[in-house]
């Protein structure tokens, strides 16, 4: 009995195991940002050749794709240059010709309508998208109809002789002011609206425009260009406006540019 309490009087408590489970969890830990570093660890040949896919993909408007190795780390840095226009030289002869001969079909239509351009009821404008020929309702039509007047058809048709030998698309809206119509030919602004730009289509038709090119749309009184609330501003409003659309426009906005003699 004596010798075993004296062998357990000398059994004593490890108090140092906790360093046994300390020592498994930084392995752990080290093994772990071992594990995200190589995933952080960017293949440069892979992004070049990422790089070179997108060149090849977009030949126009490209970004250019710039791999850099940071000296301190090595990795790769994924740099974004300004995006560079890869011009086409044909196309870019074709813009100039369309935008030369946009400039001329304005002024020969704006010579053509001289005899309607009287206290400025005609106006036409260059933009982006091409050349709109705005024309007063007042001097095409008597007011709440839609047959055109025989001056105005006259040099509507002149008008249409310039556009005839082009292909570009034509697109001739009318427009009306905010006060209500109904009559049995036409119920409301809407109808009005529609049946005057059909007129101008069938005069371009009739003088040698082909139909294909041509669009007919009524907007009734929805786009006002002045305010409906006095008579000068209801006069502005109707309005027929010929929109002579360019195939190719520039990619640049441009300011809208009114054509005077």
């Amino acid at each position: 009995m004596s010798r075993r309490r004296r062998h357990k009087e000398e059994e004593h408590e490890n108090l140092e195991r906790w360093l046994v489970s300390y020592a498994d969890f930084i392995t752990l830990l080290f093994a772990f940002f071992v594990v995200m570093y190589s995933l952080s660890v960017i293949n440069e040949g892979k992004y070049r050749q990422l790089s070179n896919s997108i060149v090849a993909a977009f030949n126009k408007n490209v970004v250019q794709v710039e791999v850099t190795p940071i000296a301190s780390t090595g990795v790769p840095q994924i740099m974004l240059n300004k995006p560079s226009i890869a011009i086409n030289p044909k196309l870019e002869e074709e813009k100039r010709h369309n935008k030369v001969k946009m400039r001329d079909i304005a002024r020969e239509v704006m010579d053509a309508l001289g005899p309607l351009a009287r206290d400025g009821q005609v106006r036409v404008t260059e933009g982006i998208l091409g050349i709109t020929i705005e024309i007063n309702a007042s001097v095409l039509f008597s007011p709440g109809e839609a047959k055109i007047a025989l001056d105005a058809a006259k040099a509507l048709s002149t008008v249409a002789q310039v556009l005839a030998p082009t292909d570009f698309p034509i697109i001739v809206e009318g427009h009306t002011d905010n006060l209500p119509i109904s009559n049995q030919q036409f119920p409301s602004n809407w109808e009005l609206s529609g049946a005057r730009a059909s007129s101008v289509v069938r005069l371009f038709i009739d003088s040698g425009v082909a139909a294909k090119r041509l669009t007919a749309t009524g907007y009734a009184d929805q786009r006002p260009v002045d305010d409906n609330a006095t008579a000068e501003g209801r006069s502005r409003n109707r309005r027929v406006a010929i929109n002579i659309e360019s195939k190719q426009p520039d990619t640049v906005a441009d300011v809208p540019v009114e054509i005077v003699r």
